[in-house]
C-alpha cells in the first residue's frame, strides 16, 4: 500500500472505551472523513498531487494516524516504531521530506563515529562557522567566517539542544562536509536520507520550492529512514555506549519544539528528540520513553497546514495518537497473554 508501511503484520484489538474516547476527541477537530495520503513525485519541480481513492487501513492506530496526516492542506509524513516489538506504522513513510535541522542528528553521529575510531576527541576544539551576508543563490556554498573556538562536546550540545547552526556547521566542517555524513549513513545501511548543503547555505537559499507541493531530494529524509536512524542509535548499533550517551543525552535536553512531539504527551513520558523548521515545513523526530519502559521511535514531517502553529499542532496530535495507540495495543496484548 503506497505511503503506508508496516513492518509487523500483527493487528491487535484495542480497548473499546479508550479507543472510542480517543477517536471522538480527534473527530471533533478533524472530522470523520478519512482521506488517503497523496503521492508527490520525487522531483525538484512544483507538482500537484492527485487525490487517490479512499483507502481502508489495517487497524485503529493506522486509521487514526492516516486521518491526522491528511495531505489536503500539505504533505505530512509519519513513521513510528515500537523498538521492543518492531511494530511500525507510517503514512507517506517512504516519501522524502526536508530534513531541516533534524539532519543534525546524523551530523553529530558522524563526528561521534570518528571519536570511536580514535580520529577525533570530544575535547578537540573547532571554530563556530558564522554565516556572512550574501545574496540568495549567489554561490554554491554560502560564505562563513570562523568564530569562537568551542570543544566538540560543546558543539554537539549547542547543535542538538539549541539547534545552533554555526555549531552544526563547525561539526560538519570537522567531519569533512556533507559527503562524509552521506558516507557514514551508507555505511550504517541507511537509505532514504541525504545531505547536500551545509546549514548556512540551506538557510540562505531556503524557500526555493514549496515543500507542501514539491519534493526536493536535496537535504531530505523519508520518515521511515529517520526512524531507522533513531532505532539504530537507541539500540547501540553504530556508536559506542559513551558516544550514544552523548548524543541521546543531548536530545533529551533539547529545548526547542515545546509545542511539537512533547506537547500532548503525559507528564511521565520522557522524550529525546530534535526539531526542524524551514519555509512552510516543521518537523520533530525522537524517541519516546513510556512509564512502563517501552521505547517508541517517531518521525513527523509536516508541510503547509496554513502556518507554523497548525503544523506544530499536527505534530503534537500525531505524537499523542501514536503514544496512546501503542499503549492500547500493549495493554491488549498483555490481557490476551494472561488468559
Amino acid at each position: 500500500m503506497a505511503g503506508l508501511a508496516m513492518i509487523s503484520a500483527i493487528a491487535l484489538p484495542a480497548s473499546a472505551a479508550r479507543a472510542e474516547s480517543f477517536q471522538a476527541e480527534f473527530d471533533k477537530v478533524f472530522g470523520k472523513e478519512l482521506r488517503a495520503p497523496r503521492e508527490v513525485q520525487p522531483t525538484v519541480r512544483p507538482f500537484v498531487a492527485p487525490v487517490r481513492p479512499v483507502t481502508t487501513y489495517g487497524g485503529t492506530l493506522e486509521a487514526t494516524v492516516a486521518s491526522l496526516a491528511d495531505a489536503a492542506q500539505g504533505r505530512i509524513g509519519v513513521a513510528a516504531m515500537d523498538l521492543g516489538t518492531g511494530r511500525t506504522v507510517a503514512v507517506l513513510g517512504d516519501q522524502p521530506f526536508p530534513m531541516a535541522s533534524t539532519s543534525k542528528i546524523a551530523i553529530a553521529a558522524t563526528f561521534l563515529d570518528l571519536v570511536d575510531q580514535g580520529k577525533r576527541s570530544l575535547s578537540d576544539r573547532f571554530p563556530l562557522m558564522i554565516p556572512q551576508r550574501s545574496a540568495r543563490f549567489s554561490s554554491a556554498v554560502a560564505p562563513v567566517r570562523p568564530g569562537t573556538m568551542i570543544s566538540a562536546q560543546g558543539l554537539i550540545e549547542l547543535s542538538i539542544t539549541r539547534s545552533d547552526n554555526p555549531a552544526t556547521d563547525a561539526l560538519l566542517a570537522a567531519v569533512g562536509g556533507p559527503a562524509a555524513v552521506n558516507r557514514w549513513m551508507r555505511k550504517a545501511g541507511l537509505s532514504g536520507m541525504r545531505l547536500d548543503r551545509d546549514i548556512a547555505t540551506l538557510v540562505r537559499d531556503d524557500g526555493e520550492f514549496n515543500p507542501a507541493t514539491t519534493v526536493d531530494l536535496r537535504d531530505s529524509a523519508t520518515p521511515l529512514a529517520m526512524v531507522q536512524l533513531l532505532a539504530g542509535l537507541h539500540q547501540g548499533r553504530w556508536l559506542s555506549a559513551s558516544s550514544r550517551s552523548v548524543l541521546l543525552g543531548a536530545m533529551e535536553r533539547c529545548v526547542t519544539g515545546k509545542r511539537r512531539l512533547r506537547a500532548m504527551l503525559p507528564e511521565d513520558a520522557r522524550i529525546a528528540h530534535k526539531t526542524g523548521t524551514l519555509n512552510n515545513t516543521s518537523s520533530d523526530v525522537g524517541i519516546i520513553q513510556t512509564p512502563d519502559g517501552r521505547s517508541i521511535a517517531i518521525a513527523v514531517y509536516v508541510t503547509g497546514q496554513g502556518g507554523k502553529p497548525n503544523r506544530d499542532y499536527r505534530i503534537a496530535s500525531i505524537s499523542r495518537a501514536i503514544y496512546d495507540g501503542y499503549l492500547t495495543e500493549s495493554s491488549s496484548l498483555r490481557r490476551t497473554a494472561s488468559r
